[in-house]
């Protein structure tokens, strides 16, 4: 088999696992992105650097890039098809063993984030390399953070900050307590507020004050949600979730099933939060339940395909 064939098939198994890999993490809101290095280094106020030589770094500690954090996914699967000549290029010379020269990255704790050599990762991560060479830029962080868990826990901490501050929610309803477990998602409740306004000023032909627009998204959108994941008691099937992040994944998963046409936009909230913990439930037991019922399908289709290739063996 030629080195091109060999390039084009690697490429074309990252590209079907960066797929599936987005797919999974839409349907169960687990972040895919690779994290942004400016706005990491923004949110956690750094600002030191210094140069800390050529080192051997863990491939599993880079989690995210300067510029190319669109590029990749989390797992550094290339996550668009313009990187497709790049990502051969550099493959090629991986199959012909050609040595390439050491990537850089900021450190920052124990985590790293690509400053140069983006598909150099990808390609070496696709074929199981465990470490790369790499000049290190190092970042003094704020505190001590070993792993990405450490990182995401001080961006989702600064994150619920901002969002209290900018939605003064807190005045405008006491009591209210809004919750996620993973980091970068408070962006999207913003955003669920903006397009919230922006649906009453259409609809009340009236510039909309934010703090109005805040109150009334969380009354009549969030809030109704809430209480259904709380009277069907959904969070049982979710350990470790919060009702927010019920609340997101729910919306989404709303909305993907209209996009496919398989939900009418009148289906009532209860039918949805009730499917949507049905499908995705986290518990160990349904977990292994859905499994087996997409091992039986698949042996069932195998089977009738099997059939439909059988040789007729009765007489002409």
């Amino acid at each position: 088999m030629g080195i091109d064939h060999l390039v084009h098939d690697d490429y074309e198994r990252a590209r079907r696992k960066a797929f599936w890999n987005r797919i999974r993490s839409w349907l169960t809101g687990r972040k895919n992105e690779l994290l942004r290095f400016d706005e990491v280094r923004e949110q956690l106020h750094v600002r030191v650097e210094h140069y800390g030589g050529l080192r051997t770094v863990p491939i599993d500690h880079i989690v995210g890039s300067v510029g190319r954090y669109r590029d990749f996914d989390r797992a550094f699967l290339p996550s668009q098809s313009y990187t497709r000549g790049r990502w051969l290029s550099v493959d090629r010379a991986h199959h012909r063993e050609i040595r390439l020269p050491p990537v850089e990255l900021y450190k920052l704790g124990e985590t790293y984030f690509v400053k140069d050599g983006n598909h150099r990762i990808s390609v070496a991560r696709e074929h199981g390399q465990e470490f790369i060479d790499a000049y290190v830029i190092e970042v003094q962080a704020p505190a001590p953070i070993t792993s990405l868990e450490d990182l995401e826990e001080w961006i989702r901490r600064q994150d619920a900050l901002e969002f209290y501050e900018r939605t003064q929610l807190a005045q405008l309803r006491p009591g209210a307590r809004i919750e996620l477990t993973l980091p970068g998602q408070y962006e999207k409740l913003l955003r669920h507020i903006d397009d919230h306004r922006w649906y009453l000023g259409i609809e009340q032909k009236r510039e909309i004050p934010y703090s109005e627009a805040v109150a009334s998204w969380y009354d009549h959108v969030y809030s109704p949600i809430v209480e259904i994941i709380r009277s069907e008691d959904i969070l049982r099937e979710f350990p470790g979730r919060t009702e927010a992040d019920l609340y997101l994944w729910v919306i989404e998963h709303r909305w993907f099933l209209m996009q496919e046409g398989a939900l009418d936009e009148d289906e009532p909230l209860d039918v949805v939060v009730r499917q949507y913990a049905e499908a995705f439930s986290e518990r160990p037991i349904k977990r292994l339940r859905r499994a087996m019922r997409r091992r039986a399908r698949r042996l069932a289709r195998r089977r009738k395909r099997a059939e439909g290739e059988t040789p007729d063996s009765s007489p002409g």
